[in-house]
């Protein structure tokens, strides 16, 4: 029920009116926007053991740079929610795009100051307009085509994620690790100390302010092309009212399977290159162990475009199942052993994470219909799992060693995996 004193809004149900071609470019639309914000969200992962150097932080404060990027999703999505109802799908992707510049930008002064907490301010900026795109970007690649075809679909989308989340840390590897001081900040103090970090962080605000160019220009082009997408005129609804949402058994289950998945892969990420330093495990130097980040994303993006085939065929349910379960075998072997097996075991954790964020959202998102970007913002709520679970990972290692942390993640696949056989009693989705 329309409460009468707040008249309704405009927003977007679905895609209507639009010709074959405009699908087609929209579907390819939505594909960069998933490899735009993939990409930049991992190059926190370079940022981690970048910021950890310059900073002498421990690892629970080094992923304090995941809990300010993840915990915009908390924060930002049930309003990105509310504003992509009222301006549709499209303009709200320019607004997010725009955010996201700014938040880019926003390095320039952090890195000016010296102060960890600025780059923390920066960070979190920059997340709140990738929650944005990220609210726009999944029900739209849902409903660009059959229903029954969605998971595939939106992992397909997913692989271009994976690309940019392959081809970012890669890059940043060599622009931001590879430039680490071998000056000893430990002998500085003061202003010396001030400028060094300034000076070790302008690589940082050179990568940055490259990007927030591109993304400005990628905002251009879709202002201009904004009509393509009709959008139907629907009864805003309240922000808090999308919490009844949770109501849904199968899509209150979703959402933590979201929470712990994001958490997971967010947490081995960003202690992959310490992982692969240890002397015990491959005995790299940051950068090159920053560099086999490009198999752990790598393995994501090409187990996307292999999933999206195999899910037109086998039951999501049992395929989240299975991979879930493969992951928890993986990050056993990697704990339980050493060298060449241990890291290697732990980077094929990317291939098996591949499916899940498009599986767990559309498995708990069906039947939502003009509800869609409700339960959007509610799931990328959820995302604040990648803020807590680092920092419970990081706290773990702190306690004990790299490798005991690793029991973290395992508890959120386990998770993951009854999700999936609960899915199997869910009527149509079997």
């Amino acid at each position: 029920m329309i409460d009468s004193t707040n008249p309704p809004a405009p927003g977007p149900a679905r895609p209507v009116g639009h010709s074959h071609g405009d699908v087609g470019y929209l579907q390819w639309f939505v594909f960069g926007l998933f490899f735009i914000f993939g990409g930049i969200t991992s190059l926190n992962d370079v940022l981690v053991p970048k910021l950890k150097h310059l900073f002498e932080l421990n690892y629970f404060e080094a992923m304090l740079i995941q809990t300010a990027f993840f915990a915009a999703y908390f924060i930002v999505s049930l309003p990105a929610a509310a504003l992509v109802q009222r301006i549709g799908y499209m303009r709200g992707a320019v607004v997010g795009l725009l955010v996201m510049m700014a938040g880019c930008l926003l390095f320039i002064p952090a890195a000016g100051s010296g102060l960890f907490a600025t780059f923390l301010a920066a960070l979190f900026v920059l997340a709140a307009g990738v929650t944005l795109v990220q609210v726009v970007a999944n029900p739209l690649i849902s409903m660009l085509g059959e229903p029954r075809s969605a998971s595939s679909r939106l992992t397909f989308a997913q692989a271009f994620n994976s690309l940019g989340t392959t081809i970012f840390p890669y890059v940043g590897a060599i622009l931001i690790l590879g430039s680490l001081a071998t000056v000893d900040e430990t002998t500085l103090t003061g202003a010396a100390l001030t400028a060094y970090r300034a000076a070790e962080s302008a690589v940082i605000t050179h990568a940055y302010t490259g990007i927030a160019i591109a993304l400005a220009l990628v905002a251009l082009v879709v202002w201009f092309n904004r009509r393509r997408l009709v959008e139907e005129t629907i009864p805003a609804t309240g922000m808090l009212k999308a919490f009844n949402l949770l109501r849904r058994p199968r899509f209150a289950f979703g959402a933590l399977g979201i929470f712990v998945y994001v958490g997971a892969e967010v947490a081995i990420a960003s202690l992959m290159t310490n992982y692969l330093m240890q002397s015990d495990t491959l005995g790299l130097a940051a950068e090159n162990a920053a560099k086999l980040l490009f198999f752990y994303w790598g393995g994501a993006m090409v187990g996307r475009f292999v999933g999206a085939a195999v899910m037109r065929v086998v039951a999501p349910w049992k395929v989240l199942t299975t991979v879930a379960l493969v992951a928890v075998t993986l990050i056993a072997v990697s704990a339980l052993t050493t060298g060449t097996v241990s890291g290697v075991a732990l980077l094929a954790v990317g291939c098996f994470n591949a499916i899940m964020f498009p599986t767990i959202f559309t498995l708990a998102s069906a039947g939502l219909g003009r509800r869609a970007a409700e339960g959007s913002g509610i799931i990328c709520m959820a995302i604040v799992g990648g803020a807590i679970v680092p920092p419970l990972t990081g706290l773990v290692a702190d306690a004990s060693t790299l490798r005991i942390a690793l029991i973290v993640p395992v508890v959120c696949y386990v998770v993951i995996a009854l999700f999936g056989h609960y899915c199997r009693h869910e009527e149509g989705l079997a």
